[in-house]
């Protein structure tokens, strides 16, 4: 009796980190769906990890990245240094012969993206590229509205966000536009459609583009009892009878998170309402005024989703962002939104699930922020709830990644 082998493909994903962080995760739980399916799945990173799943492999050592940090700021040669890394890596990936690799952030100081699509351009590896952010389209930055730049749509120079001793956003445009551009086997996926409408106007106009949203565990963000949390924060009492403006960022000493708008419209709040800001430095919660509080880290997601639920309104002040998790986050526990209209965030909101302010105007946002608290937060939690689940649950989001997969090797 003869048995056959059944041929299993395998998929290959690189990120900054393996399993840590939003677009670690998200790699974690595309390799997890394949798995699950039987695949052999595999993950290459930068720096910093948690256990996964999947077999692993860092790239680089820690001297490669400052060294490759000492090129970013003297030469602008982010994603041009780490060649000894990357070499070293590209006889990995002959080694395993992935079907597909998946690529999400291969900045920030980990990967050269010239030796790695020299290679991959020369083989029949099947390429998906997540753009979480317009990287790989640009000279060198990650995001161009606040500097209301649109060389990236015809050629990148003499780059309005100085990052470096020297500006070669020129060289870089030029570098991706010919290695990754020139990649005959590159699929794109987008994480919101606004992303994907930025990316058709790029020389990447011409690619598959597909959006697929970054989705939410729906199972541990969905309306909580927050008081056990607010009593072991010793917040009960600050809580108490408010009416609570919730914004959470990881990234609050960047000014394109909105800070001192958050700042400026805490100046305009009545005496039952207060501001909470979520992922807060120290130095910047001793310097807030007393109606807003700051909470350095919550614990677990479990945590945060206690807070989203005792919230009143999530907001987005943000002028960077891709996709907008943190309003999806919060309507998942039942809570409406006010954004600025820049970026990806209104693209999230519907009429049932919150308002859009104008652009950088906090005067305005608080003005939103008024209607919807005389409506009350029921009124929006259902739509909420419901537009979380059925949209933007994780594993539909997630399961959109395998069939594409699928299409694209079975195409």
């Amino acid at each position: 009796m003869q048995h056959s082998l059944i041929y299993m493909p395998k998929l290959l994903q690189l990120n900054v980190t393996s399993n840590w962080g939003s677009t670690g995760r998200i790699a974690e739980e595309c390799n997890q769906i394949a798995r699950s399916q039987g695949w052999d799945t595999y993950v290459a990173y930068g720096r910093d990890f948690n256990p996964s799943q999947s077999e692993m492999y860092c790239i680089e050592s820690r001297w490669e990245v400052y060294e490759h940090y000492l090129e970013h700021r003297l030469l602008d040669n982010e994603g041009l240094a780490s060649r000894h890394a990357t070499k070293s890596f590209v006889r990995k990936i002959q080694e395993l012969h992935p079907d597909i690799v998946h690529l999400h952030n291969i900045h920030d100081h980990w990967l050269n993206f010239e030796i790695l699509f020299k290679f991959l351009n020369q083989t029949d590896i099947k390429v998906v590229y997540t753009f979480h952010d317009f990287w790989a389209m640009t000279g060198g930055c990650t995001h161009f509205v606040s500097s209301n730049c649109l060389y990236w749509q015809t050629g990148c120079h003499d780059c309005p966000q100085k990052r470096n001793l020297i500006d070669r956003s020129k060289r870089n445009y030029e570098l991706k536009r010919k290695y990754i551009g020139g990649c005959n086997n590159l699929v794109i996926t987008a994480v919101s459609e606004w992303v994907g409408s930025h990316v058709k106007l790029s020389f990447f106009k011409e690619k598959e583009i597909h959006v697929i949203p970054n989705g939410v565990d729906t199972q541990i963000f969905q309306p909580l009892d927050p008081s056990g949390l607010l009593k072991t924060m010793n917040l009960s009492d600050h809580f108490k009878n408010k009416f609570v403006i919730l914004g959470v960022s990881s990234q609050w000493k960047s000014a394109s998170k909105g800070l001192d708008d958050y700042i400026a419209m805490s100046r305009m709040l009545q005496p039952d309402e207060i501001i909470v800001l979520v992922g807060v430095p120290d130095k910047i919660i001793a310097k807030l005024p007393k109606n807003m509080i700051g909470i350095q880290r919550t614990n677990s997601q479990g945590d945060l989703a206690a807070l989203y639920s005792r919230a009143d309104v999530v907001t987005s002040f943000s002028s960077a962002e891709t996709f907008g998790l943190t309003i999806v986050e919060g309507y998942a526990c039942g809570t409406p939104a006010v954004v600025y209209d820049n970026t990806a965030p209104p693209s999230l909101i519907t009429t049932e699930t919150g308002l859009v302010a104008r652009d950088h105007d906090y005067k305005d946002a608080y003005i939103k922020i008024q209607k919807i608290k005389q409506k009350g937060k029921s009124y929006y939690a259902d739509a909420c709830i419901q537009l979380a689940r059925e949209k933007y649950d994780k594993k539909k989001c997630f399961s959109q990644y395998f069939q594409l997969y699928n299409q694209i090797i079975n195409g």
